[in-house]
This record gives C-alpha cells, structure tokens and sequence, in this order.
C-alpha cells in the first residue's frame, strides 16, 4: 500500500504530469462549456404572439394571442419580448396595449407595449406630451393610404401650392410630426374606439408651442387649414417604422412654403 502512495506522489510530482492532467481537465471543461451552450442555443421555448392585430388602448383578449416556438437565445438577446404568458393573459388582471403605439399581426409582444388595462389613458388630448399643442387637419381613405398612418407614427408634411401665375408649387413643409390621434366624421377614433367607422377624416397632431425655425407651429398650421385648398392643401405622408424610432425634432423644411402661407395672413395688433 506504501508503494502505491509513494508512486502516485512520484507521479503527481512530475511537472509534466500535471501539465498533461491540466490540459486533460481544460479540454472536458470546454468540451462540456461547447455542449452546453451548443444545447442552450438551440433550445427552443413558446412564447406569445399577436394572431391578430390589436390596436391602441384595446385589451388583449386570449382569442387574440398565440404561442410561437423559438430560440430560446433570441428571448435572451432582446430582453424587452415577453415569454410569458401571464404578463398579457391572466385571470386575476387585465392587460391592455399601450398608448400611441398597436401589436402588429405576427408580432410578439414587448414590454412598453403593454400596460394595466386600468393605467391606460383613452383620452388622446391627456397624452399630449408637456409644451405641445394639438393640431387637426382633414384626411380621407386615400390620403391617408388607406387608413396606414397610426397614432404613435411619425410623418412629413407636404403643401401643395400654385403661384401668382399659376405654377405648382409642391414640396415638404415640416418634418417630424408625430400623429396623436386618426378620427372617423363623427369625431370617433379610428384606433381607440371600437364603436368608429373605420373611415379617417381628421389626423390630430403634437405640435410644440415653442417656435420651430422662428414660426409658431400651430399658428401656421391653423393659419394653412383655414386657408383650405383653394390657397393650399396639406398632404400628410407617411415614413417607415425607423423614422419613427430615430430620435429627431419637428422641423420647418421649406422657409419658402411657409413665406407663401404667411403671405396671405396678418398679424394680430398688440
């Protein structure tokens, strides 16, 4: 038995012994790290989706959502997804989508999208953020390509003009206008009532109330409405969803546009 003590010290004594045995111990722990991960990448786990679309403030109801298998590694990537499925479907509390923003059809669903069905505000004019003014100008099916501009999106605004001699004038105005709200003829949201026609007449906007380029926004956006199509028609166009996501202000575009509407108004006396 002291042999073998003694031999087993000899052997384990040996610098390259050790460094065999820690080369050995280094590979299996890779070996098993590689397998693991190998395994946990692939994995698959079911979380939540949008079968159908679910607009602003409306409740998520159980019809409306599915399950989808994927990787479980995209979950971890994004942490803002929701797995599950307690977090929008659960007895005891009821989940609506948020504010400004819908679940697309096939979309899953994250985090700032959803809210207590009781912390949602359906009144639009209460979500106007701090130092901004509301502004609505009229729309219809197909200026508005087809009902596609949603509260929450970002847009262009173009003016259609002639000159003296009468030219078209053409050309985008302001950038950067976030859409509040879209209304039916009767003054009905479109996205936020279920009750509404579905057919856009008016876009209500968020303007500043600080001067933009040296102009009141909202003054010469009222002033362009109540000037109506016989001196100028404004044409809201819509961008993708990055435009929407980037970080920008509104801005006046074209000095030029804006001289030709000012043109045809006054300035109140003091």
């Amino acid at each position: 038995m002291g042999n073998i003590v003694t031999t087993l010290k000899r052997f384990l004594a040996n610098k390259n012994t050790v460094t065999i045995l820690g080369v050995l111990l280094g590979l299996v722990v890779l070996f098993i790290g590689y397998n693991y991960r190998i395994e946990h990448a692939v994995e698959k786990i079911a979380i939540p989706y949008a079968k159908k679309t679910i607009s602003s403030t409306n409740a998520i109801t159980s019809d409306a959502v599915g399950t989808m298998e994927v990787l479980r590694s995209m979950v971890n990537n994004n942490k803002q997804i929701i797995s599950n499925m307690s977090a929008i479907i659960s007895p005891t509390q009821a989940y609506c989508v948020a504010e400004m923003t819908s679940v697309p059809e096939g979309s899953f669903f994250y985090k700032e999208q959803v809210k207590t069905c009781s912390s949602v505000a359906n009144n639009v004019i209460a979500l106007l953020p701090d130092g901004y003014q509301p502004v609505t100008i009229p729309v219809d099916m197909q200026s508005t390509y087809g009902n596609s501009m949603f509260p929450g999106d970002y847009i262009d605004l173009y003016a259609k003009m002639e000159t003296d001699n009468g030219l078209l004038i053409f050309g985008k105005m302001i950038s950067k206008l976030q859409i509040m709200d879209v209304n039916d003829s009767n003054g009905k949201s479109v996205f936020y009532d279920p009750t509404a026609s579905k057919t856009p007449a008016f876009l209500t906007f968020a303007v500043p109330d600080e001067e933009v380029n040296g102009v009141n926004l909202f003054s010469l956006l009222s002033q362009a409405i109540f000037l109506g199509d016989r001196v100028v028609t404004l044409k809201p166009v819509p961008k993708n969803a990055a435009y929407t996501a980037e970080k920008g202000e509104t801005q006046v575009t074209s000095e030029y546009l804006k001289d030709e509407i000012l043109k045809y108004t006054a300035d109140l006396p003091n």
